[in-house]
């Protein structure tokens, strides 16, 4: 089975390693293609995204000439939609001439407000399960269904609107919940992550399983979930195994998702976004 990853960070963004770095690892490990996907600029002072786009996208294409013989490498970007301050990724992807987007939600507005800042976003990613907690009772007053609800139709609103090439971590509300406030088997979740996964299949786009989660110590399961992608068969959504790489040794820890998926005979395990 060939080796790829296109869910890749660089110190472009918060990524511990050079693009250059990434792609040494990438060959010396026997890839046969790689992906970068920083995090998206955005329009509010941040420590986690991309400050330099352009020298970003000039350094993968550099890259990916000087490697053409060794790996295939591609640009893309991993864009955030976040109501009223980022939403349509088309100017991005023409500025950056990207080949392919993977659309992601990290950030959540609180209700009936509109954002100017991190003040004004529930930040549902990171290292630590207090900051998900606080946002969660300082713009949604505790009522993780409200949260929950609010977080699965912002992308379902991405995916009408800009069309991904692959949905990034799509029940990734779920890592810091660490079932506190819900179990991810209850029937008012399912509906609703079910729902955007439907909606990835009606739209003919790709689902990564991300393991980032795991190998982090973060989540004991991938995004999505077992259970989730057990119920996608129906569908046969496109699926693509993703690291969520942010240094060089994170692109090997796919975590037993390929095994995991040829165990439940998945239909459709692609190895490149492509198809």
């Amino acid at each position: 089975m060939s080796l790829t990853n296109y869910h890749t960070h660089s110190n472009y963004c918060d990524g511990k390693a050079t693009l250059r770095e990434m792609v040494e690892f990438a060959v010396a490990h026997g890839f046969t293609a790689l992906g970068f996907s920083g995090h998206c600029p955005l329009p509010f002072e941040n420590t986690y995204s991309i400050t330099d786009y352009d020298g970003y996208c000039r350094e993968v294409r550099a890259l990916k000439e000087e490697f053409k013989d060794r790996i295939e490498i591609s640009l893309g970007l991993e864009i955030d939609y976040v109501p009223d301050m980022l939403e349509d990724f088309a100017p991005l992807i023409e500025q950056g001439g990207l080949e392919y987007t993977i659309g992601s939600v990290h950030l959540i507005p609180a209700p009936d407000i509109k954002p100017r800042g991190n003040e004004d976003l529930w930040m549902i990613d990171g290292s630590r399960y207090e900051t998900y907690d606080e946002g969660l009772m300082k713009h949604y007053h505790g009522d993780i269904r409200r949260g929950v609800r609010a977080y699965f139709h912002q992308e379902n609103a991405m995916l009408e609107k800009n069309r991904p090439t692959i949905l990034g971590h799509p029940d990734k509300i779920a890592m810091h919940n660490r079932d506190r406030y819900f179990h991810e088997d209850e029937p008012w979740y399912e509906e609703l992550a079910l729902e955007t996964l439907s909606l990835v299949h009606e739209l003919g786009l790709i689902c990564e399983v991300n393991t980032r989660g795991i190998y982090k110590g973060r989540h004991p399961d991938y995004y999505p979930s077992r259970r989730l992608i057990q119920q996608m068969k129906q569908w046969r959504i496109p699926l693509i195994v993703s690291t969520d790489a942010h240094a060089p040794d994170d692109l090997l820890k796919t975590e037993g998702a390929y095994e995991f998926l040829r165990g439940i005979e998945y239909p459709c395990v692609l190895t490149s976004w492509r198809g």
